[in-house]
């Protein structure tokens, strides 16, 4: 396990940007403990409004965890959460959503200022809740994807099931990292000729354009055509081409520094109205299949040591540019034009390709 000042990231130890926390069905109005960016935290859904809430887990009044309890009365009664506030269990002071103490049951004196903690900014959306992080306190500076097949379910389109994959012992630079790596498709997913393969830097976007071979995905026989990009450090997602179009989405959250835990997802296009049963049953065997080809990226990961510098040779994709692109979120925010900068546009790895081509022809 490596840390970002290992890696030269940046001041920021963990990154700015949008980053899956929960899966939304999982989410109720029991109070839940959640750690990431090395921070304990509260995820609960709000009595009545359903609105989904993330605080700081510990009461400020004795640093009770506002999230690790079944025995209290607070919580036998049912009062842990009231509306959308969460009480402590140990004191039953109580938070609103916007972690500001309203109440504090047995004393007339005046709530002290400093009762209260932090709130955390969260979307539901996609089936999926979204929290926005920034070390340096700051709104968000670009948006979550659209997710738009999410929405078209009347035109075939099945959405994704959430695979909770656990965590990795890596930071997450090792696997940005597989946006710029050409070489490994032949020898882990039997690419026997890469057509080609580009990567785009665009601001807080950055792209990966595939025309290949992939033995675990289409056959031995076929081309893989494939747009994948990530939206900020977080989160990934890939779209297919083919019979049944179809989105993967690969989310990777900081837990520690070091640390991440990993959820995969697939939405497929099965046909052009309403799937039936057989539809989702497709769209799932589809799901399946493709989390195969994410496994075998996976397992590298998580026996692998730090990538700390890359001893890069011809062939290898533009690690370099992807490493600068990647450095924009552990800076602070007036410098992530810096960055983009120098690596903004398209780049095409095309001698790979022929070499590629050459060698599964001898």
């Amino acid at each position: 396990m490596a840390t970002t000042a290992e890696y030269g990231l940046g001041p920021l130890t963990f990154p700015r940007g949008w980053f899956m926390v929960a899966v939304a069905d999982e989410v109720t109005s029991t109070p839940q403990p959640v750690r990431f960016f090395g921070k304990e935290m509260v995820l609960y859904r709000g009595k009545g409004s359903g609105r989904v809430v993330l605080l700081d887990a510990y009461c400020p009044h004795m640093r009770v965890h506002l999230g690790r309890n079944t025995t209290s009365y607070v919580v036998k009664d049912g009062t842990h959460v009231e509306g959308d506030a969460i009480r402590c269990p140990a004191h039953g002071w109580r938070y609103t959503p916007e972690g500001k103490c309203d109440d504090i049951p047995y004393t007339t004196q005046p709530i002290p200022k400093a009762a209260c903690v932090k709130s955390h900014k969260v979307v539901e959306k996609a089936g999926c809740v979204w929290m926005w992080h920034d070390m340096e306190g700051g709104d968000p500076e670009f948006d979550l994807p659209d997710f738009a097949e999410w929405d078209m379910e009347g035109e075939g389109w099945v959405r994704w099931r959430l695979d909770h994959l656990g965590t990795l012992p890596i930071h997450p630079q090792e696997i940005v990292d597989n946006m710029a790596d050409l070489a490994h498709f032949r020898p882990v997913h039997g690419s026997t000729e890469i057509i080609r393969f580009e990567n785009g830097f665009h601001d807080h976007i950055i792209t990966q354009r595939l025309c290949s071979g992939h033995r675990t995905l289409v056959g031995s026989d076929q081309a893989l055509v494939n747009d994948t990009w990530y939206t900020g450090p977080g989160i990934l997602l890939s779209r297919m081409e083919g019979q049944h179009p179809s989105v993967i989405m690969i989310c990777n959250t900081p837990v520690e520094d070091g640390e991440v835990r990993v959820w995969y997802a697939l939405a497929v296009r099965v046909s052009d109205k309403a799937a039936d049963d057989a539809g989702v049953a497709l769209a799932r065997a589809y799901q399946d299949t493709a989390l195969e080809a994410f496994a075998q990226d996976f397992e590298l990961w998580k026996y692998k040591e730090p990538a700390i510098s890359i001893l890069q040779v011809a062939g290898d994709g533009p690690f370099h540019k992807e490493r600068i692109w990647h450095r924009q979120f552990y800076n602070p925010r007036e410098r992530a034009g810096e960055f983009q900068r120098r690596v903004n546009g398209v780049h095409v790895s095309l001698g790979a390709a022929k070499d590629f081509a050459a060698e599964a022809a001898e």
